[in-house]
């Protein structure tokens, strides 16, 4: 009687290291291109404050369901908790840049919360519509 176990190869699809980073690089992308429309219309439209912060958050929120879809197309399995994790990550990185630009002087924590829960929660349902 053999007991010899096979190894298998790690998919390098699935990967969970080059997936979040893929993700993330594919978040900033959109984000920034995202951002870069959104710059332009204010250029040109010079619309009020209420439709930047919409802008804004549609920005966050388009970018975490496309990392979140990603995520979940590559890992195949718990999509749901992969797009989380793409979009914490995603907060957590767009936090640290805020920190190192700004300083820590205007910190709020209902926004700062609420923009961790909208990252969170579109990453989680980009993954879930993968």
């Amino acid at each position: 009687m053999k007991l010899g176990y096979k190894i298998k190869p790690r998919d390098t699809k699935s990967n969970p290291t080059t997936a979040i980073l893929a993700a993330v690089f594919v978040m900033f992308l959109i984000s920034g291109l995202l951002l870069l429309l959104l710059a332009l219309l204010l250029y040109r439209m010079e619309p009020g404050e209420s439709v930047i912060k919409i802008g804004i958050v549609a920005v966050y929120v388009i970018s975490g369901l496309c990392g979140g879809f990603l995520m979940g197309k590559r890992m195949r399995e718990q999509k749901f908790l992969w797009g989380l994790a793409a979009g914490v990550i995603y907060f957590l990185l767009l936090f640290g840049v805020s920190l190192l630009v700004k300083g820590t002087g205007d910190l709020q924590m209902t926004r700062i919360f609420s923009t961790l829960i909208l990252c969170g929660a579109s990453g989680m349902a980009g993954g879930m519509l993968s």
